[in-house]
């Protein structure tokens, strides 16, 4: 593993030593650095130049870098730890911890192994030794919580505690969270602080280690129109570690995805109203679950749809994902959508015994026809002993499903502004239409890919009782899209590819997860999608752990492997 100063000229690195050499402190042979670069801005020009011609319009960026970003503000507080902690160390930890499952990990901290802060340095120095190397940067940590390591050493193996504690998460910047701003990618939020999201105590209860926040496409990618997955103003353009500047990174979730790909935390939390957890968890070959709405809270998360919105786990396996998902568990009074789940049934659930001749799957025929790695899994899980039924989802209508985002987040985030954030000063906005003029006072800087869908939600004329309406008819009408066949065959899931009917399971408010299914010839991952009615976690996570031990095809992205 290279060392993590970051990929710069040799200038730069001797100006860096002589910096240290002449303004810094040594005592106890830690070096003070508060006034020293470890990291400096690049041009990204060449960068944008070369991808004027990519084949995905909206891959034809317009910038890479964050404009707003100081990045050494969010490195430099935990770069003398990050320091001190050897390369002899890292190699030595390496196979114990990169790409292992929780389980694994804790039954290494049981055996004194390492400890809940080696863990933690271990995942800080994969952190800055990529995203401080602007060659590699897949510019996804947006901040670092600074008491993380005090946090970890205090941590000390129990076989009472839950095992989500002591493992480092990161979370999406618009997850709210006391050590860091909660943003959004957006510079109207920049210095938004706030209290812990509700999911976030849950996982502070159960002893989770909160890592930092990771990038997002802007507002949850309801802000502009067409615009790049993963791109935010706070941010800048997240990369996928796949294929930096070649893959799509989905969204809106896009930090969660590639910073969990490429291995800098155990696990990390997404949101999803219509594919933002589907999405970056396919294209980044990570497993995602977008949980039945109400099964986790949403308070204290900036919000698009109260009818749609919900939180939910991101990990490079199923086992972890139930772990995740359970750590976050918990009725918000809150909330009004939330429900009191039985913990212990999904904790449980990854250890199924459950077999593949135990199943019985419905298959989409046109997938089956249109994509060769969905058919050639379909062949699997029938040779594996699964019983298959292949059906054509009856057409059914989404009209008026943007009238639902539009004035649900009309509603919903002024209310978001008045419950959650602690300054109204230093936000300076109080709605859509506040925003949009904030945004324009500087549109270059702020919204560079316009708010076409901002502009859009300001002129939505939708009435509450056609609102109504409206969420009526797509929730009966996605519950048909999948409840035809569900019903009629028997089935315990329907297979789907990446997010590709993740809207007709949003409006349904169905769970679904999504796990690693295969690589295209270009490298681009594929992700199979399991479908269920509402509740039914517990199951697709069996489902699910069934299909990842019989394919096993989730790999390491090979620049992200030291």
């Amino acid at each position: 593993m290279k060392y993590f100063f970051p990929s710069a000229t040799k200038v730069y690195m001797l100006f860096l030593v002589a910096v240290c050499l002449t303004a810094c402190k040594q005592e106890k042979n830690t070096v003070k650095i508060e006034n020293v670069l470890v990291w400096t801005p690049y041009n990204d020009s060449l960068e944008v130049a070369s991808n004027a011609t990519h084949e995905k319009e909206r891959m034809q960026f317009k910038l890479i870098q964050s404009k707003v970003l100081d990045k050494n503000e969010v490195f430099r507080p935990l770069y003398n730890a990050v320091s001190e902690f050897s390369e002899e160390r890292y190699q030595v930890l390496r196979p114990l911890i990169l790409e292992r499952p929780i389980t694994a990990i804790q039954e290494e901290i049981k055996e004194g192994t390492f400890t809940y802060e080696e863990l933690t340095l271990f995942y800080l120095k994969r952190i800055y030794t990529y995203e401080l190397d602007n060659e590699t940067s897949l510019h996804t940590v947006l901040a670092l919580n600074q008491k993380v390591l005090e946090e970890a050493k205090k941590r000390s193996y129990s076989e009472e505690n839950h095992p989500i504690y002591g493992m480092p998460i990161l979370l999406k910047d618009n997850i709210g969270t006391a050590e860091m701003p909660t943003t959004a990618g957006a510079i109207a939020l920049q210095s938004n602080q706030t209290d812990d999201a509700f999911i976030v105590e849950r996982l502070k209860e159960r002893g989770a280690l909160i890592l930092g926040k990771v990038n997002l496409s802007e507002w949850a990618y309801f802000l502009c129109s067409g615009c790049p997955l993963g791109y935010s103003a706070v941010g800048g353009q997240t990369l996928n570690p796949y294929g930096r500047r070649v893959f799509e990174t989905g969204g809106s979730s896009a930090g969660s995805g590639t910073s969990i790909a490429a291995n800098y935390a155990v696990a990390a939390v997404g949101t999803e109203t219509s594919g933002s957890i589907l999405s970056p968890s396919s294209q980044n070959s990570v497993v995602g679950l977008k949980p039945t709405i109400g099964l986790l809270s949403r308070t204290g998360i900036v919000p698009i749809s109260s009818t749609l919105d919900t939180p939910g786990p991101m990990t490079k396996n199923v086992e972890d994902n139930a772990i995740l998902l359970s750590a976050m568990l918990g009725e918000d009074r809150q909330d009004e959508a939330s429900v009191a789940p039985k913990e212990e049934t999904l904790l449980s659930a990854s250890g199924s015994p459950l077999t593949a001749q135990n199943l019985k799957l419905g298959a989409i025929k046109s997938l089956m026809e249109s994509d060769s790695i969905y058919a050639a899994t379909i062949e699997k899980l029938k040779a594996a002993g699964a019983k298959i039924v292949s059906f054509t989802p009856p057409e059914v209508a989404m009209d008026g499903f943007l009238s639902i985002l539009n004035i649900d987040m009309r509603n919903d985030l002024p209310k978001y502004i008045e419950t959650q954030v602690k300054d109204k000063e230093a936000v300076k906005i109080a709605s859509i239409a506040d925003a949009v003029v904030f945004n324009n006072q500087d549109s270059l800087l702020r919204i560079p890919y316009g708010q076409a869908l901002f502009e859009g939600i300001l002129k939505d004329s939708t009435s509450a009782e056609g609102l109504l309406e409206i969420k009526q008819t797509l929730e009966n009408n996605g519950r048909t899209f999948f409840n035809t066949a569900l019903d009629a065959h028997g089935l315990d899931a329907i297979l789907s590819i990446n997010n590709y009917h993740a809207g007709f399971a949003a409006v349904a408010k169905y769970p679904a997860l999504t796990v690693p299914m295969g690589y295209k010839t270009s490298g681009e991952p594929i992700s199979l999608t399991f479908i269920g009615k509402q509740f039914t976690e517990a199951k697709l996570l069996q489902i699910g752990k069934v299909f990842e031990d019989l394919t096993k095809v989730r790999k390491i992205p090979e620049g992200y492997k030291d």
